[in-house]
């Protein structure tokens, strides 16, 4: 909740990605139990009051991998490789008591601001399809049991799978908004553990193949006039910013102390100049290649980020 207030006091338009698994995590690292229905709907609704009318966008249950909760019934880390393994939505999917659960808060809490839900780690059409499924069943029982919540919010998926990227321009066509979730669409493009120190150096955000899928992600929503966000640390490096600018993105999910920083760098820039500079970009074969027209284009303009 404290994070909230940091967003408003540093002049964030609203909030591009509310984690919900560190709710999980704190409440079963104190009790070993899970956040119950009322629990979650109370802190929804709080944060969404705190925004008043910027868009808050919560992303369900992203259990498992790395994020591991110390309850019974929930993703280990022992999988032999959890990042590909049992979590965020396929976990959901699985265990569609919890999943319903969050569901059920989430439009309960949508009445007392601007929600838009996000679901983590789509790979497959059918995976959307069922969270619809589930919405519409949470949806009849509300309506039933006379409880007030917004028919209307948006659905939106993170495209942070070489899969959703790749299937991208059909996928815009079954949600409401994309978030890029940089992070982990370098790592599984590019196969390379972010975690892992001895093949860190692979791990490139500005290598060809990811600008190439971030392109065609920022693209297919465009045909789709859907919006299209990023979140991830790629969206915090401004450097970066000037070909995420120039792809077409509008906007970005930042630490809240670094939005200033952000806005004055923008601020600094035209853009036609970042255009004609994304546009260079396919003509890249290496990151080396990315890295010197940016640092070419930074020298050319005297703008220097810190």
């Amino acid at each position: 909740l404290e994070d909230a207030h940091k967003a408003i006091e540093c002049g964030a338009a609203g909030i591009g990605l509310f984690r919900t698994e560190f709710l999980f995590i704190n409440k079963a690292s104190k009790t070993s139990l899970l956040m119950s229905e009322n629990e979650q709907f109370e802190i929804y609704k709080e944060v969404l009051q705190i925004m008043s009318d910027k868009p808050v966008t919560i992303r369900t249950l992203d259990a498992g991998a790395d994020k591991i909760i110390n309850a019974k019934g929930m993703p280990s880390g022992n999988e032999k490789n959890p990042l590909l393994g049992w979590r965020a939505i396929r976990f959901s999917l699985d265990r569609k008591d919890i999943f319903k659960t969050q569901i059920r808060a989430l439009y309960r809490a949508s009445v007392f601001g601007n929600l838009k839900i996000m679901i983590p780690l789509i790979t497959h059409v059918e995976q959307l399809q069922k969270t619809k499924q589930l919405i519409n069943e949470v949806q009849e029982e509300l309506t039933l049991q006379n409880i007030a919540f917004n028919k209307n919010i948006p659905l939106g998926i993170m495209i942070e799978t070489p899969s959703a990227s790749i299937m991208s321009d059909v996928f815009a066509h079954q949600c409401d908004f994309f978030s890029l979730g940089t992070n982990d669409l370098t790592q599984y493009l590019l196969c390379v553990d972010r975690e892992n120190t001895i093949v860190s150096n692979l791990f490139q955000e500005l290598n060809p193949a990811v600008l190439r899928q971030i392109q065609y992600t920022i693209l297919s929503a465009n045909a789709a006039s859907i919006p299209i966000s990023v979140c991830g640390e790629m969206a915090s490096n401004l450097q970066n910013l000037l070909l995420l600018l120039g792809m077409g993105i509008r906007t970005l999910s930042i630490t809240p102390t670094k939005i200033s920083e952000a806005k004055e760098f923008i601020s600094c820039l035209r853009y036609t100049d970042l255009v004609a500079l994304a546009k260079r970009i396919p003509l890249c074969a290496t990151t080396a290649d990315v890295q010197t027209i940016i640092t070419t284009f930074l020298n050319e303009n005297t703008i220097q980020p810190n």
